[in-house]
């Protein structure tokens, strides 16, 4: 189900503003805002109760997106990258230049991003204009939020917004992989 103009343009209103929001992803809710905004940033991790050094990943819905942190690949390294996007698959990639702000990347020099095949996510980063937080909406071990009665049971009205719509068929949150290493961080 896409969302309607006016509902994804609260949305993307929303972040633009330095809101937080909740919206369905390929597999659980997630909390979304604007990476660049550190207020913002610093809410999603006070609402999970998740310290900054885990870091956050990011959604884009075209590698566009990332131009500054794929324009330095190599191609083989980019092959990787297209045999898995758009899809449910997060890579870990340097950011040699720290495009990326530290509250993002939290402890580490590398930075979690992933494009999305899911159409709301696409929508709401085109919308958008770029990349947003895309964490999965729960208190720090926790289980995921999977419908918008557990996101107004665990979040009510500390949200800005919440982005109706249904979740992709993807049973888990996205699998996690070091670009340069080949090592998997988080299952499928």
């Amino acid at each position: 189900m896409q969302p309607s103009y006016w509902h994804l343009q609260c949305a993307t209103q929303n972040l633009k503003f330095g809101g937080v929001i909740a919206y369905p992803t390929e597999a659980v809710w997630g909390l979304g805002c604007d990476p660049w905004d550190d207020k913002a940033v610093a809410r999603i991790l006070n609402l999970k109760k998740r310290p900054m050094h885990k870091g956050l990943i990011l959604v884009a819905s075209q590698w566009s997106q990332f131009q500054p942190l794929i324009e330095n690949l190599s191609s083989s390294q980019i092959e990787k990258l297209r045999q898995t996007w758009p899809g449910p698959t997060t890579w870990l990639l340097p950011d040699p230049e720290s495009w990326v702000p530290p509250w993002i990347k939290g402890q580490h020099g590398s930075v979690a991003i992933r494009v999305s095949a899911h159409p709301m996510v696409q929508a709401l980063c085109d919308g958008f204009g770029g990349p947003i937080v895309s964490t999965s909406a729960n208190v720090a071990g926790r289980n995921p939020a999977m419908s918008r009665l557990h996101i107004e049971q665990r979040f009510g009205a500390q949200l800005d917004y919440v982005l109706n719509g249904q979740l992709g068929q993807s049973k888990q949150p996205s699998q996690v992989k070091d670009l340069i290493s080949g090592r998997i961080i988080r299952p499928a």
